[in-house]
């Protein structure tokens, strides 16, 4: 058990087991009065990468080894049905409305400090086989030129990548090392010169009919404007046959990770929540999503919890807003999600989800940094969660690197996107 989780303990009437969960995690957490400051908490951990043979610390009974080093900016993964594994080395895409004022200046250092302000190496690399180092048997430049891709999936013989601003399809035959094609765009997606949370994920339903594609919110709590939020904060339907999108979820101020839970087959997203109300506000979330929900932002949080920052209010809204079914602790960046449905890890590992969390910049202490698993039980989550691959911050709060997008590959074994440490770490049972 991971020292998140608080020990299990029976309540007697009936001998049924209660978990108690950590601050600020779980489907009920007790959440703090806001307490909003005049110059909000700035935190980040600098970077200083991987040295030597540093690596995380993975559960007990795995082991972590570097997949792939030498990437660029590596923030998403996505494997491939035979096996070969897709990853996006990217990042912000010029956003100059998003840089002015003085909280956008200070921003931008601070994301500097943390090593995420450098050029998007605009390009997906496609890594191939295991060899005896734990390597790839071959690495190769799939796509390029591209418009700081994110998400990607396969429906068919198509390939369709979230650029910052579209989703454009590409020709995919089984096997290809390399894309040439020109790409076709399918949908337009919000972007522009604010372009706020840049990120944009899509999935495919198993069905093959649709995709779902995310767009984050323009802004922390509005503040921009609602005009600045039109067709963000919200998961995207979009048609495959017919190429008409329409808006399947809203009120969701970031979410990134996207996956379909193996015993409910709902859509499960990972989000980020608003800053700027306290260390343990607001907890960032996994929640499934319900077509035509709303999910309260920015009018309110977890629920029904109204956010007095956001004027005019809109109290029919929150009124709408549906509490999320996870919380992830608050500020912890939770980008990655992954439900696990390989054979490699022992059972209890069966349907639950792996979620890679990024780092908070707006908390002290740190929280995130690491990767994290819940339990599931009949489709929904059923304990506190575990750490699974920690130790990315050194003993002196520097970042060695950052988890982004986690993924179960061919074997059963979890890749992890560390887009600070520049490489893909493979987490699989000791022999």
């Amino acid at each position: 058990m991971s020292v998140l989780a608080i020990a299990a303990f029976a309540v007697v009437a009936g001998g049924v087991q209660a978990q108690t969960m950590p601050t600020g995690f779980g489907p009920k957490p007790v959440l703090p009065e806001p307490n909003k400051k005049l110059i909000p908490t700035v935190q980040v951990a600098p970077v200083a990468r991987w040295t030597d043979d540093a690596r995380p610390v993975a559960a007990a009974g795995f082991a972590v080894q570097p997949y792939a080093r030498d990437l660029d900016h590596p923030r998403w993964i996505y494997v491939l049905p035979n096996g070969d594994v897709l990853v996006a080395e990217t990042n912000a895409p010029p956003k100059p409305e998003d840089e002015k004022g003085i909280k956008g200046k200070i921003m931008k250092m601070q994301m500097k400090k943390a090593g995420a302000v450098t050029p998007s190496a605009n390009r997906i690399t496609l890594l191939r086989g295991l060899d005896a180092t734990g390597a790839p048997q071959s690495r190769t430049v799939f796509l390029q030129g591209l418009n700081s891709p994110f998400g990607m999936a396969l429906v068919g013989k198509h390939l369709y990548i979230a650029n910052s601003d579209a989703l454009v399809r590409f020709p995919y035959e089984e096997g290809q090392t390399n894309i040439t094609a020109q790409g076709t765009k399918v949908m337009d997606l919000p972007g522009g010169p604010l372009n706020h949370h840049w990120t944009k994920n899509v999935i495919a339903s198993p069905d093959g009919k649709f995709l779902y594609v995310t767009v984050g919110s323009n802004s922390n709590v509005a503040e921009n404007g609602m005009a600045a939020e039109e067709g963000r904060a919200a998961i995207w339907q979009f048609d495959i046959a017919s190429g008409k999108s329409r808006i399947f979820a809203s009120g969701l101020r970031n979410p990134n990770g996207l996956a379909w839970q193996p015993t409910s087959k709902a859509l499960w997203t990972a989000v980020n929540e608003r800053d700027e109300l306290g260390n343990d506000l607001v907890p960032d979330y996994m929640t499934s999503v319900k077509d035509g929900g709303f999910y309260g932002w920015p009018y309110s949080y977890f629920g029904q919890h109204v956010d007095a920052r956001v004027k005019p209010p809109r109290p029919d809204l929150v009124a709408k807003a549906i509490a999320p079914d996870y919380a992830l602790g608050a500020h912890t960046a939770s980008l990655g999600l992954a439900f696990y449905e390989g054979k490699l890890f022992p059972e209890r590992y069966q349907g639950g989800a792996f979620i890679g969390q990024h780092g908070s910049w707006n908390r002290k202490p740190f929280s995130g940094y690491k990767v994290i698993f819940v339990p599931f039980a009949d489709g929904m989550p059923s304990g506190p969660p575990q750490d699974f691959l920690s130790g990315f911050l050194d003993g002196k709060g520097n970042a060695q690197g950052r988890p982004v997008g986690v993924a179960v590959d061919k074997t059963g074994a979890l890749l992890v996107a560390d887009d600070v440490g520049n490489l893909i770490w493979r987490v699989a049972p000791k022999p």
